[in-house]
């Protein structure tokens, strides 16, 4: 291979890391708001001019806070605080609070994925100086353009969640404490220190980087000479120790080092007592403990403990089905769809490569094989089967090591050069031809993005960040009347973006927001790919839209939003909506609006667990007793139909309303 200069080096990485900003740019430029944006918008603002850490605690501050800086100064409209639960505030005012201040123009939003976007070029730059300080300069121009380019990196690349920090401060942890351990230094292990505190600032996963450093300091004491051993591992356990100091210290900062998570005057929907007991005695001990002794912020506990609550009952689709928990397979699944065929066959290389010794296998590999495979273990069993984006710190790793391995082929001959250029032309290829609908992402192999909604769905597919692409269909067709199941609906709302189509109900409408539907459509229907798939109902049977799976939509939008025409049976969908807004009606105190909705709920759809379980609500607010239980009942036969693991997201609930 030719030597690089350094000017070379630098120039060609900064083309790269410049290229990539141009793609995130124009990417986001385009999108309306995601699933969670909004919160976290919200939230960060809140905690600049308030210090409330209250508002979104299921995410630690520092992506917030970096994102939302382009607003200090700026006196924007806050919508007045409710006192609900903590997620619906967050949720619910962050979208109000950007409708008021953004509208459809999305110029604050676009700032703070600018400012969001940085955490970008600097995981491209740890890429790139992990990947040379390991490998050399090629490995680095290598691994560079691998994550420049990476579909999966650029769909998250600017957007206001914590998947591409966590990714970052994951790979720069164990990088900076590979470097301490080679050469330790107080600087180096402050530094690592500091580093690991922004890990735990960014995402919760970043615990994982506690047991990550053990196995890592296992690995140290075992290449240790025999007679060294004792004195390495005592040396390793207190730079540990004073890594997870530091770190500790960093992340009570990012809180105003206070333990309460609301200002005075404000107090949480929810004590971390009651919180964290679902997930049973021993972690509730755990967590309480560490609360009363103030070990660390309230808001941070309680959002560690919402990350073991969401994964007690998270529903998976793959491979077009709807299972009700997590599966093991599911991530590897999602990286044989979603991974370029050019980075997948880069990878088979790299084992290759360290089989045949070309890439010596040594520290380096070492500190990058280990975390990368832990996290993914972690992965799968976690429980939680949301999408790529919680793959992001595998593939930060994955893209140094295949780099280190094809710079090692590329100077054993020309041959492995050509074949690892080839490969690597592949990958970039194949992510350009998908753009700008980079979230859509799927490999040939699997008939690329037009095809992945019928494997995957979630942010694999569909974080609904098509409205400005749905509002341009609807200027092409005026006057034409239509349907809308909206993944983020009332998260986000379409008529912010002036998208005036009818609201169909899905699971987020639960607390209302939908139209009543009639029980037949005949006219058009949208339905975005996460409320096609169903993949937040824990069976297929609950979808009210399985049917047009196995229809043809006559359009598609970004890859993410079927439209169909024609004449629809909808009246499991029609139930659905009328049961969902009698819950609603029950909740501002209309007992007698709620029951006029829940009998025509039943009556359309006789199975209807929901429409029975409204009714039965509606009828203990007005004190008829006798009718209540009958209905109660219903519910719970109709649920008690379904597959098993679908059982819990009605049976618990049903059975203490008998047991009362």
């Amino acid at each position: 291979m030719p030597k690089l200069s350094g000017r070379m080096l630098w120039g060609i990485a900064a083309g790269l890391i410049g290229a990539q900003m141009i793609l995130t740019l124009v990417m986001v430029h385009r999108e309306s708001l995601t699933f969670d944006e909004d919160n976290h918008m919200f939230a960060g603002y809140m905690m600049w001019h308030t210090k409330d850490y209250g508002l979104n605690p299921e995410h630690p501050p520092f992506v917030k806070l970096l994102a939302t800086a382009p607003l200090l100064g700026q006196a924007l409209w806050v919508p007045e605080l409710k006192g609900r639960d903590f997620k619906t505030e967050a949720y619910m005012d962050g979208r109000d609070w950007l409708a008021q201040n953004d509208g459809d123009r999305n110029q604050l939003v676009f700032e703070m994925r600018v400012a969001a976007g940085l955490l970008t070029v600097a995981l491209s730059l740890v890429i790139f100086l992990a990947a040379r300080e390991s490998f050399g300069d090629w490995a680095a121009i290598f691994a560079l353009t691998l994550a420049a380019f990476d579909p999966n990196v650029l769909a998250h690349s600017a957007l206001v969640t914590t998947d591409i920090g966590v990714s970052l401060f994951f790979l720069a942890s164990t990088w900076c404490f590979y470097r301490y351990v080679k050469h330790p230094t107080a600087k180096r292990l402050v530094v690592a220190g500091v580093v690991a505190g922004l890990l735990l600032a960014t995402k919760h996963s970043g615990v994982m980087l506690a047991p990550i450093l053990v196995l890592l300091i296992a690995r140290e004491i075992a290449a240790a000479e025999k007679g060294t051993r004792a004195r390495e591992a005592l040396r390793l356990a207190g730079a540990f120790c004073g890594v997870f100091l530091i770190g500790v210290l960093v992340l009570w900062s990012f809180y105003g080092f206070r333990y309460a998570a609301r200002p005075a005057g404000l107090k949480m929907s929810t004590t971390l007592g009651d919180y964290v007991a679902p997930l049973g005695p021993n972690v509730s001990w755990i967590i309480n403990l560490v609360g009363r002794l103030h070990l660390l912020p309230e808001s941070y506990l309680i959002g560690l403990v919402d990350v073991g609550r969401m994964a007690l009952f998270y529903p998976t689709f793959v491979f077009g089905r709807n299972i009700a928990h997590g599966v093991w397979w599911y991530f590897p699944s999602v990286i044989a769809i979603k991974t370029t065929l050019g980075l997948l066959a880069l990878a088979g290389l790299a084992v290759y490569a360290a089989a045949t010794r070309k890439l010596k296998w040594g520290r380096e590999v070492d500190f990058l094989l280990i975390p990368a495979l832990f996290y993914l273990a972690v992965a799968m069993v976690s429980g939680m089967n949301i999408g790529a984006r919680h793959l992001l710190p595998f593939y930060a790793y994955l893209f140094v090591l295949i780099g280190g391995a094809a710079a090692a082929l590329a100077a054993s001959s020309r041959k492995w050069f050509a074949v690892c250029g080839l490969l690597l032309a592949a990958h970039v290829g194949s992510s350009l031809a998908a753009f700008p609908n980079a979230m859509a992402y799927a490999n040939e192999a699997w008939g690329g993005p037009a095809n992945v909604h019928k494997l995957l769905s979630d942010s694999n597919v569909d974080w609904a960040q098509q409205l400005f692409q749905v509002k341009a269909w609807q200027e092409r067709h005026p006057g034409e009347e239509c349907w809308f199941a909206y993944f983020a609906y009332p998260e986000v709302d379409p008529e912010t973006y002036g998208i005036r189509c009818h609201h169909l109900p899905t699971v987020d409408t639960n607390g209302g927001g939908a139209d009543n539907v009639p029980a037949v459509i005949e006219g058009t229907v949208l339905l975005s790919a996460g409320d096609l798939s169903g993949c937040e109902w824990p069976a297929a049977s609950l979808n009210p839209y399985d049917a047009f799976r196995r229809g043809k939509p006559e359009e598609i939008i970004d890859d993410a939003v079927m439209i169909y025409r024609g004449r629809f049976d909808m009246r499991q969908a029609a139930a659905l909506s009328r049961a969902q807004n009698a819950i609603e009606a029950a909740g501002k105190g209309n007992a007698t609006g709620a029951l006029a909705l829940a009998d025509e709920a039943v009556t359309i759809d006789p199975s209807s667990i929901l429409g029975h379980e409204a009714r039965g609500d509606a009828l203990a607010a007005m004190g008829r007793k006798e009718e209540v239980r009958q209905e109660w009942d219903t519910a719970l036969r109709e649920a008690r139909k379904l597959e098993p693991g679908a059982q819990p997201m009605f049976v618990p609930d049903l059975e203490s309303k008998l047991n009362k």
